[in-house]
């Protein structure tokens, strides 16, 4: 991104100007060569007392596969991920994105496309469960 369209994305959001927002936010989240998802999926994962973990992670595999949530923790973290019977589970924790709990299987780009905040972050909270 050129510092120009840095200055009217940051000018827009500041100012409460969409029309400025919005042509810069859409270069961002246009989807890669293939068409069939982003390039990456930034996500800042949130635990009680723990600082915020954030990172790029990619919404398909090398095959083309669609990673999944559980792909998703399982790569950032893995100590938390528990292996049963044929599944795999979060241990201890709930995914919570805007106050909805989330299934392990909801595919990451969907995630990203219908559940990111207006930074195109996708704020994960992991909470212990009650």
């Amino acid at each position: 991104m050129q510092k120009k369209e840095h200055k009217q994305l940051w000018s827009g959001i500041v100012n409460d100007k969409f029309d400025m927002f919005w042509p810069m936010n859409r270069k961002l989240m246009e989807l890669s060569a293939g068409g069939n998802g982003f390039r990456c999926i930034p996500y800042r994962l949130h635990r009680p007392d723990l600082p915020v973990m954030q990172m790029p992670f990619r919404p398909f595999s090398d095959v083309g596969n669609a990673h999944l949530l559980r792909d998703l923790l399982r790569h950032a973290v893995s100590d938390l991920m528990e292996t049963g019977d044929d599944s795999e589970s979060l241990t201890g924790h709930r995914v919570v994105v805007h106050g909805i709990e989330m299934s392990l299987d909801t595919p990451v780009q969907w995630l990203s496309a219908h559940m990111s905040h207006p930074d195109n972050f996708l704020h994960i909270c992991l909470l212990p469960k009650s």
